[in-house]
């Protein structure tokens, strides 16, 4: 397979963007209701910790992605069990984001539209950037994060407007205890969005420079995990730790709140615009992580052919992995958690951290085989 290159800077807008995309818009922590903040300021940390991990894999094994990088430390026959695992985990990510995306348009501009139709055709646009290699997709990130990052700019300035602000919802800090913050820490706040990042792997090869790796890397798990904390703070000082504990799109219910003399108002376009943007990155990182997976496992040449195939199995997973959003949470807090995210963004890299480090102290010249 042939690799084209990206500049660090266009794998961070990338990155930060397929890490944040649809995180603004869905909040998190609520159950720590005024100290969802700090339950972001932790996970962050710990995301830290995880990208570490990942950049220090991608330091023993430079040219490889995650899915080379397995066989060459734990063998070809114990890889690719992991492997399936791991296209199998991206691909149905990919569905949740689609199927997350098409039920906000649908129950806010759209409400005539059946959803397969919003699907199918955000699925077509995304299959026609992809089919471009990585550099579209950079390049594409170049023009479509400042647009994101403005829309959120401009949403933040107009929610210091509403006659509602008030930061005193932030107090008391760890009013409740510590433990709701810590529940809501492991594993929601560290798997969502921060261990998603275990995505970056895949992308670490194309880099023109190498040794920026883990510049970016951190940038994005800081620079994303602070915007998500001021995001937090101002939906709560707009609705309240109550309101902003049950609402499902709590930038959403902010922004509907915004109005100006009576006359500006229904900003929420602008929350919209952010979760197009935002859902272009998530399902773009995570597609092209399962073609390029699927090309290097079985030898392909290009992974274009793969990507019609993959956005077929996204379309029909996305409505039968559940019927409504809130199926969908639970499905996320009894299986997604414990049997995907866990395992795949913390558990499995850890061993293979360890292993390879093993490998490369105890047998350096086959440490890279």
């Amino acid at each position: 397979m042939n690799q084209q290159k990206i500049s660090a800077l266009q794998l961070f807008y990338v990155i930060i963007g397929f890490e944040v995309g649809n995180k603004f818009i869905f909040g998190g922590g609520a159950p720590a209701k005024q100290d969802a903040w700090i339950t972001i300021l932790l996970g962050m940390l710990f995301g830290l910790i995880l990208m570490l991990i990942y950049v220090k894999l991608s330091d023993y094994y430079p040219g490889d992605t995650l899915i080379q990088m397995i066989p060459k430390i734990i063998g070809k026959y114990l890889a690719y069990p992991i492997i399936l695992y791991y296209l199998c985990y991206f691909t149905f990510l990919a569905a949740t984001a689609c199927r997350d995306f098409s039920d906000l348009i649908y129950t806010t501009i759209l409400t005539e539209t059946p959803m397969p139709i919003i699907s199918v055709s955000f699925m077509v646009l995304m299959i026609y950037c992809l089919r471009g290699g990585v550099e579209t997709f950079a390049r594409m990130g170049e023009a479509v994060f400042p647009i994101y990052i403005f829309s959120l700019i401009v949403i933040w300035i107009l929610l210091l407007t509403v006659e509602d602000f008030n930061m005193t919802n932030l107090a008391p800090i760890l009013g409740n205890g510590v433990e709701p913050v810590l529940k809501e820490v492991f594993p929601y706040a560290i798997t969502f969005p921060f261990g998603e990042t275990v995505l970056i792997t895949m992308f670490f090869p194309m880099l023109n420079k190498k040794q920026h790796a883990k510049k970016v890397g951190m940038a994005v798990i800081l620079i994303g995990g602070i915007l998500l904390i001021i995001n937090s703070m101002i939906n709560i000082a707009v609705l309240g730790p109550e309101i902003y504990s049950k609402q499902s799109y709590p930038l959403m219910s902010s922004t509907r709140m915004v109005s100006i003399a009576d006359f500006l108002e229904r900003f929420d376009v602008l929350v919209i615009l952010m979760m197009v943007a935002g859902v272009f990155f998530k399902v773009g990182g995570w597609m092209y992580g399962v073609s390029v997976g699927i090309t290097q496992l079985f030898n392909l040449k290009d992974n274009r052919s793969t990507l019609l195939a993959i956005g077929t199995i996204i379309i029909p997973l996305s409505f039968l992995y559940s019927a409504n959003y809130v199926e969908a949470r639970e499905f996320g807090i009894e299986f997604m958690h414990p049997y995907l995210h866990i395992p795949l963004q913390i558990i499995i890299p850890i061993l293979l951290l360890c292993i390879a480090y093993i490998r490369r102290k105890f047998n350096p010249e086959n440490s890279s085989m």
